[in-house]
């Protein structure tokens, strides 16, 4: 029912119905995580023709971002690893540090941050 009356209401306005489908076709392309070199050299020049669609319509300010972000969205879909777990753990120790005001020894500060990090038995390992 809901996706009968967003197709009503977008043929009643042909440019907000062509926005709509290609923000959704731009959606796809960013969901990709990686791809082989391949397939993205295939879907690259759509990705490029979508954003000249958008630099023609009202959505430029998008198109330029995503024009000056194109080298790395087109790495994310090349190369699937991503630091976010060692920023992750790294935040967690920032915070550690924050809430602390420095700790008396480093032992005391690296059993709180295998505490914090959730590294059971790591202590009698290293």
């Amino acid at each position: 029912m809901q996706k009968e009356r967003l197709h009503q209401y977008l043929a009643q306005s042909p440019v907000l119905r062509a926005l709509y489908f290609a923000k959704q076709q731009l959606n796809g392309f960013l969901v990709m995580k990686n791809m082989r070199a391949q397939r993205a050299q295939r879907l690259l020049p759509k990705f490029l023709a979508l954003i000249r669609q958008f630099e023609q319509s009202p959505a430029r300010a998008l198109a330029a971002t995503l024009t000056s972000w194109l080298e790395p969205i087109v790495r994310m879909w090349r190369f699937s690893k991503s630091n976010g777990i060692t920023e992750g753990f790294h935040t967690k120790m920032e915070m550690l540090s924050r809430r602390a005001y420095g700790f008396r020894n480093f032992e005391n500060y690296r059993m709180r941050v295998l505490a914090q990090c959730g590294w059971n038995g790591v202590i009698n390992r290293v």
